[in-house]
């Protein structure tokens, strides 16, 4: 049986290699071997995203790394991965992770002080199944390898974890999930690990965290109360969308519920 994928792990090692050069469709789809309309089909239903939005995600993955690994100047960051206008590269980079590229790059402070806040958290406040007006979405989290430390969790509008989730949730790793009241529409899930010996580096350039996406959307109806998803951890494979939203701000949002709910 011919595998219709053949080809794509290449054409995504190629895409790495060359990611500060002009990536036109055309290009790409001759390089797979395809004629462009169904290149874009075969590569969206293998890793999710269409090529040039994985382009542009790699791309605002590689701004992420030089904003902590070198002292380039915001604006040369920008015209690196190919944004000719400041204001542009911003706007974009904050949307998509969560926070303004100066303040990414500052941030290194803050993940560790998180990273070890979690660490000591005696009680994790994890959501649990209550009275809801809308769906709960819950299930056990497995993973292809063990490790310790905690497990990020969240619903997203398109298949790549970028920007703020709609909705989540941090749990131990030992412990199931229940992400609450989820009004309907369409949700990707999203899971990745941190590990407690991860350094703020690691934290921020996720790299190599164990990770999950939903193949297909979550269809969330008005009439479903409850939906139970089985989530399996991997480790990272080449055709996975990077992890574009910022961590920290995941692990800041978790420890000031929890310590709000401590004071009830």
């Amino acid at each position: 049986m011919t595998d219709k994928y053949a080809g794509m792990d290449e054409l995504i090692a190629y895409i790495h290699q060359h990611l500060y050069d002009p990536l036109p469709l055309a290009q790409l789809a001759a390089y797979a071997g395809y004629s462009p309309y169904h290149f874009i089909r075969i590569f969206k239903e293998k890793t999710g995203l269409s090529p040039l939005y994985y382009v542009s995600s790699l791309r605002l993955q590689k701004a992420k790394d030089l904003l902590l690994r070198t002292n380039l100047s915001i604006r040369d960051i920008g015209l690196e991965i190919g944004q000719q206008s400041l204001g542009t590269f911003t706007t974009r980079f904050t949307s998509r992770v969560g926070a303004t590229p100066s303040d990414f790059r500052n941030s290194t402070l803050q993940a560790d002080n998180y990273l070890r806040a979690l660490q000591k958290l005696h009680h994790w406040h994890s959501d649990q199944p209550v009275q809801h007006q809308h769906t709960c979405i819950h299930g056990t989290i497995q993973t292809e390898i063990p490790f310790q430390g905690f497990i990020l969790l969240g619903l997203f509008a398109k298949p790549i974890p970028e920007g703020m989730p709609l909705y989540g949730t941090l749990v131990a790793s030992h412990q199931d999930y229940c992400i609450q009241d989820v009004k309907p529409g369409i949700y990707y899930l999203m899971a990745t690990s941190v590990s407690w010996d991860m350094q703020a580096l690691d934290v921020l350039l996720p790299y190599t965290t164990l990770r999950t996406r939903s193949k297909e959307p979550l269809i969330i109806h008005s009439h479903t109360t409850t939906l139970h998803q089985q989530v399996t951890l991997h480790v990272s494979r080449p055709d996975d969308p990077p992890i574009l939203i910022s961590l920290p701000l995941l692990m800041n949002n978790f420890l000031n519920r929890t310590a709000r709910l401590s004071q009830r």
